[in-house]
């Protein structure tokens, strides 16, 4: 059966998706915002059907899903391949249907693969040299920024075990952050393709490496993904309070050293996002600003290892205002910012859904769709394999066909009715 939590996490992204807050959804289907949140954090013992139910056609829930989240078997999406055997949660065809449910194009023998290197690490291929790894880290830290995320899935499991073992070969601080690097990269590109278990585990598991490093940046680098995962999770309050301790550790470094600052206002961004999630309008708009104060004082060209700069600031503004539910805040932060000032595809690619996000908040489906387009022409990855930015996507090719730009939005993302929401 698929897990409670990652259809918790379905739910999530449609509401999201939708501009909603806990409470909001709460509202339409008469229930507790309490409530939502136990779905949404796989607790849904404690959840009538009848709530359930209401949940899940208010965020138009695949039917299919439906079943799984309830224990009554629906019939299937033609794409899928059941049986009436039973199967255990985590067998490779349950893996593969809920994969198919949220449109995620990374194969799934490839997220196997990786699901099983997070159990038992494979042997390395290669010896625990630190300059190698370092470089290996590089280009798959470029795969991730150009969009390349089944290429960046295939690496993980060879990557991770070569740089576990050269952590406990060289038993140093150089080796432990270099290695809670390669885990935090694995944490990011999981959590955005989706898969929350598994970017728990490799969270933790740099927050340990980290902590074994003594490194202040790097144990706040590796707290700022933890409290990403967190913030999937639904544990929001979490969440701001890991953000709010490694704010805290890094000022008392002084931030005289360049990468110090870097990370400090890497952190003020994500505290922002993460206030924001948790309806925190003061404290929020107050991190983004001392972000935005502080990252004016950065060094040009930014230091290596953190790409932070005054124009992400911005970007993580859009974020932080279309979370509170101010999408005209959101568009007027955005206006000021040109994608080129971003230096990566992906971040170009972000700004262009979180922008997307903030015109379908407002009821805009032409500006919607000129956005998500604008996303697709820097890094198809970002609308196509991001769940909440797919179900956004169809939600708009659905419920606008006659948009001008749809159909190429459709063709781009691989939109395929049977394998979308009914």
């Amino acid at each position: 059966m698929i897990a409670a939590r990652d259809v918790g996490g379905m739910i999530r992204y449609a509401r999201v998706a939708r501009g909603w807050r806990q409470a909001d959804l709460a509202k339409v289907v008469a229930c507790s915002a309490s409530t939502i949140s136990r779905l949404e954090t796989g607790r849904r013992a404690a959840v009538d059907l009848d709530t359930v139910r209401r949940v899940a056609r208010a965020v138009q829930l695949p039917s299919h899903i439906l079943g799984a989240l309830i224990d009554i078997p629906v019939s299937p999406v033609a794409t899928v391949v059941t049986t009436t055997a039973p199967q255990a949660e985590e067998d490779p065809m349950r893996r593969r249907t809920l994969l198919s449910a949220v449109g995620l194009a990374i194969p799934a023998h490839l997220l196997i693969k990786l699901d099983d290197a997070l159990a038992v690490l494979p042997a390395s291929s290669s010896p625990p040299d630190l300059s190698r790894i370092a470089t290996r880290l590089a280009h798959t830290r470029d795969r991730y920024d150009t969009g390349d995320l089944a290429r960046l899935i295939a690496d993980l499991p060879d990557l991770l075990a070569v740089a576990h073992e050269a952590a406990d070969h060289h038993d140093r601080p150089d080796a432990y952050v270099l290695a809670a690097s390669c885990y935090n990269l694995a944490t990011v590109a999981l959590n955005k393709i989706g898969r929350h278990q598994a970017s728990r585990i490799t969270a933790d598991r740099a927050t340990m490496l980290a902590k074994l490093s003594g490194s202040p940046v790097s144990v706040a680098t590796s707290a700022r993904c933890l409290s990403i995962v967190l913030r999937h999770e639904g544990r929001g309050p979490v969440a701001d309070q890991v953000s709010l301790r490694a704010i805290t550790l890094l000022e008392s470094t002084g931030l005289s050293q360049p990468d110090e600052a870097a990370a400090y206002v890497q952190m003020l961004c994500t505290g922002a996002y993460n206030s924001a999630q948790i309806g925190d309008r003061d404290r929020a708009l107050e991190m983004i600003r001392e972000a935005s104060q502080a990252a004016a004082h950065l060094p040009v060209p930014p230091t290596q290892g953190h790409s932070i700069s005054s124009a992400h600031v911005t970007g993580y503004e859009v974020s932080v205002h279309w979370s509170l539910g101010d999408a005209g805040a959101a568009l007027h932060a955005g206006r000021g910012l040109h994608p080129s000032q971003l230096p990566t595809p992906e971040r170009r690619g972000r700004l262009h859904t979180d922008l997307a996000r903030a015109w379908w908040q407002w009821g805009k489906p032409e500006q919607t769709v000129l956005a998500l387009l604008s996303a697709c022409r820097e890094s198809v990855p970002e609308v196509r394999d991001r769940p909440a930015i797919r179900s956004m996507a169809v939600q708009l090719i659905e419920r606008h066909p006659k948009t001008s730009g749809v159909p190429e939005l459709a063709t781009a993302i691989g939109y395929r009715p049977s394998q979308e929401d009914p």
